[in-house]
């Protein structure tokens, strides 16, 4: 069973925390999280991508000029796809690119991806993750007496808007609670920074 040492707001360790293997401990299936990092990103795609085919580029309604006896290749509009200003040959059309996983590979590509941070020592427990007012200030503090650098996912038991609004304007730093995780934010974050409240949530919901 991993265990992970339990941090308060001031960086000092406080205790430990037990994490269910599960969740936490299982080995992880590279294939599980690679499937579910490409649904994220394919299913955030717009798909408002948009060519004019030879069919609705201006012009081409008449032969450029006569079949035989200019000694020129034979040609029928000038809509053509080798014509400049002519048509795109297999243009692109508004789509949408969105598909869905299974809830069972969904659900293991999460702790796949949960027990690679807790294998790599990427997770950090912060007992009772609250701020007193929303100054980003603080919050940029706090991260620093943690040693944070680079991305990290934050993670609280519920919404918290003090946590929200004082990390937004912090570069690499995202807000998530508990049952809104997903495989991509977790792997895209070099560090799972989670609340001690959060983790008893999300063995509830996840296991």
């Amino acid at each position: 069973m991993p265990k992970v040492k339990v941090h308060d707001m001031k960086g000092n360790i406080v205790g430990d925390a037990q994490l269910s293997d599960e969740i936490f401990g299982i080995e992880p299936n590279t294939a599980a999280i690679h499937a579910a990092v490409k649904n994220h990103l394919a299913n955030k795609r717009q798909g408002t991508q948009s060519a004019l085919t030879r069919a609705e580029v201006a012009g081409g309604g008449r032969k450029p000029y006569r079949q035989k006896g200019t000694g020129r290749a034979r040609q029928g509009s000038v809509s053509n796809p080798h014509y400049t200003h002519g048509g795109v040959a297999f243009a692109p059309k508004p789509r949408s690119y969105r598909y869905s996983l299974n809830k069972k590979l969904r659900r293991l590509a999460l702790k796949s991806a949960l027990s690679l941070k807790a294998a790599n020592d990427c997770i950090i427990v912060i007992d009772n993750l609250k701020m007193e007012e929303i100054k980003t200030k603080d919050f940029a503090k706090f991260l620093s007496v943690l040693g944070i650098d680079g991305k990290a996912l934050i993670v609280t038991e519920a919404v918290d808007e003090n946590i929200v609004y004082s990390s937004r304007n912090i570069s690499g730093i995202k807000t998530t609670y508990s049952t809104l995780l997903n495989t991509y934010d977790i792997m895209n974050a070099k560090t799972f920074v989670v609340d001690k409240a959060a983790i008893g949530k999300i063995e509830e919901v996840y296991a």
